[in-house]
């Protein structure tokens, strides 16, 4: 049990974080900061905060569990704001969906404090945004990625899995350097790709008539180009080295399916075509299906 969180970005993610605690009972109190007022008086409203700080200091004050909820490229000004409070106690993590950078971000910033920080990145998410889709089952059954330094405290490690896994989160371990890798496969590129999809689709003279008439199949493969741009912005600059490499990944694989057609070469393509079709056939996601980060 927490005697207080203090949520630091009000939005989807925070919200959805601190409804779960409540609803475990693992929380007496939520006080909740967000650049912008009004994101905390209607996360205030809606129940999701107890009270709304004028600061994300003040959000900190008295808060033996803190939670930074804010885009990864304000992660270090966020840190900067809050070092002075906290006391040795105090467990502090984020929901960044890269690592390498917030974790840099942390050693230069926190200091002796790092001891009391557990980088970690919910597998979960919605393709709106805002306090008003915060929900408290947005964790259950997902996994979360706990990302420790050498420095941090194992007992903070501890906390922290104990608090993700009582909302119903499967905890995993991971390097920052080994999420950034992997998560470039299987998140970053494919929202890339989404993105440069549907713009290369809505660009072409006839775009808008051939969208008429898609269907559930390219409903399903581009649902990920209506996430928040914003949110995606940072994630594939700050993880900009290894989308690069899963990008060349996939132009070598998109080159030997363009030289198969150009070739004519039937069974060559059906079998780059069958490769794919077993080997995701045999995939099981680890989780309940939705939007991932």
């Amino acid at each position: 049990m927490f005697k207080q969180l203090g949520v630091i970005g009000c939005g989807l993610m925070g919200g959805s974080f601190a409804l779960a605690l409540k609803r475990a009972g693992l929380v007496k109190w939520v006080v909740g900061y967000s650049k912008s007022p009004s994101t905390t008086e209607r996360a205030k409203k809606l129940g999701v905060i107890d009270v709304a700080a004028e600061s994300a200091l003040l959000a900190v004050s008295g808060s033996d569990l803190v939670l930074l909820a804010v885009p990864v490229s304000a992660t270090e000004a966020t840190f900067k704001a809050i070092r002075h409070l906290g006391d040795s106690k105090t467990l502090f993590m984020d929901v960044g969906s890269t690592k390498r950078d917030v974790v840099d971000a942390a050693r230069r910033v926190l200091k002796d404090k790092i001891r009391n920080f557990v980088p970690a990145h919910p597998i979960a998410g919605k393709e709106v945004a805002g306090v008003e889709h915060a929900d408290a089952q947005l964790y259950q059954g997902r996994q979360v990625i706990l990302t420790p330094l050498q420095q941090t405290d194992p007992e903070q490690v501890q906390r922290a899995t104990d608090v993700w896994s009582a909302i119903g989160c499967q905890v995993l371990r991971m390097t920052p350097e080994n999420h950034d890798a992997a998560f470039a496969a299987v998140s970053h590129l494919p929202h890339a790709l989404a993105f440069a999809y549907f713009n290369a689709m809505v660009s072409q003279p006839a775009g808008r008539e051939f969208l008429s008439l898609a269907g559930p199949g390219f409903r399903d493969f581009t649902r990920i180009a209506a996430s928040d741009p914003t949110v995606w912005r940072d994630i594939l600059m700050s993880n900009r080295e290894e989308v690069l490499k899963q990008s060349q990944r996939f132009r070598h694989a998109l080159d030997a399916f363009e030289h198969v057609l150009k070739s004519g070469n039937l069974e060559a393509l059906e079998d780059l075509i069958r490769h794919a079709s077993t080997a995701r056939a045999s995939w099981q996601m680890s989780s309940r299906p939705g939007s991932q980060r």
